[in-house]
């Protein structure tokens, strides 16, 4: 192994990476239900938002962030390579059909890549608080709420902006 990554910092940092790449494709894999989310676009966001918590509330992304922040002194890079791999671009996903995020079948003026930020910030912020950083096991119903909320608020951005500009 030490012949291909020459030392212990590079072999840290590919397992760093296939652990974060692991991450993001669960993560990919439930956006994907986006592509056709049905005539009920709030039950496919709350589907989809469920779901992406419960990646996020896995024991392999919790161990994931953990070690990332433990080795951050060391490696300050890592949060960002982590971050990029099972955050933004899975955040990016739903953001390539703005129009499938709109209620009214338009898109909130604007960037949509933002939108599927904040729509991400909506659901990882509070399970961040309720499972005092993965030392806390969140139910699956208190799960449920938190997505529910977080479609909540982002449909109602959507839906402001929709009448807002025709």
């Amino acid at each position: 192994m030490y012949n291909h990554l020459t030392d212990k910092e590079t072999l840290f940092r590919h397992a760093m990476e296939a652990a974060a790449d692991a991450v993001m494709a669960e993560n990919l894999a439930v956006v994907e239900r986006l592509r056709e989310p049905g005539d009920d676009l709030r039950a496919a966001l709350e589907d989809m938002a469920y779901r992406m918590l419960q990646v996020c509330c896995g024991e392999r992304s919790r161990a994931l962030r953990r070690l990332t922040y433990a080795q951050a002194a060391d490696f300050p890079d890592l949060i960002e390579i982590v971050q990029g791999r099972t955050a933004i671009r899975p955040g990016e996903a739903p953001a390539d059909r703005p129009a499938r995020l709109s209620p009214a079948g338009r898109p909130r003026p604007g960037d949509p890549a933002r939108a599927a930020e904040q729509l991400l910030a909506l659901l990882t912020g509070p399970m961040e608080v309720r499972s005092r950083p993965g030392t806390r096991k969140v139910s699956a119903a208190e799960t449920r709420t938190v997505a529910r909320s977080a479609v909540d608020t982002f449909l109602r951005a959507y839906e402001a902006a929709a009448t807002e500009h025709p």
